[in-house]
């Protein structure tokens, strides 16, 4: 079994390229949703979580609220440590269960789609990293088109992020995503024939 870390920047395609693999016969472990899921109510995360910034985090339902945490920790470098602190060792323990139990069903490949998956040291979790690249110009205007988001607040997500430069210095596979879709499912079929030898199962 063949386990893919995909990261990129914000706009850069990742999920695309996930969507591509997923149809390819990839299973995918996404690690957005998995944190999602890590904010349920009385689990340990939700616990620690609310232990360090109290009930004004949590939503009408008793879940973590990620828009009041996001107010919080984007404003401050060490609540964001803190809260990191806290995430991503039990995000890792996750996802390595996840990765045991496919592994137990015989998949082929899974892919760990996971933004901050350098920047977490999950690295160690899979077998080989895969960055996805797109020009500054395309990042800029598929967010602009797709989040709605103003030139000066692409500029600052691009720039509170992990440098191209030094995302593709973890990688094995970097993904070029500079044209058509068509193209880019191409260039990832290619690769999956390299890698497993075309659709997995």
């Amino acid at each position: 079994m063949l386990v893919i870390g995909l990261t990129g920047g914000i706009g850069t395609g990742k999920s695309e390229v996930s969507r591509i693999l997923r149809e390819l016969g990839a299973e995918v472990i996404d690690a957005d949703r998995v944190g999602h899921e890590a904010y349920t109510p009385n689990t340990a995360i939700w616990r620690e979580v609310v232990d360090i910034f109290g009930e004004r985090v949590l939503g009408p339902n008793g879940e973590i609220d990620r828009k009041r945490l996001g107010a919080i920790v984007f404003n401050d470098p060490q609540a964001m440590s803190a809260l990191n602190a806290i995430m991503h060792p039990r995000m890792a323990g996750i996802i390595r269960e996840r990765i045991e139990g496919l592994r137990g069903q015989g998949v082929d490949l899974v892919v760990l789609e996971a933004a901050l998956l350098i920047e977490a040291g999950w690295e160690g979790l899979v077998d080989e990293v895969w960055v996805t690249h797109s020009t500054g110009e395309q990042v800029e205007e598929r967010l602009m088109r797709r989040n709605g988001l103003t030139e000066e607040q692409v500029r600052s997500r691009v720039q509170a992020q992990m440098p191209f430069e030094e995302r593709s210095r973890h990688a094995q596979v970097v993904v070029h995503n500079s044209g058509s879709l068509e193209e880019l499912r191409r260039e990832v079929e290619a690769l999956c024939q390299s890698k497993v030898g075309g659709k997995v199962g």
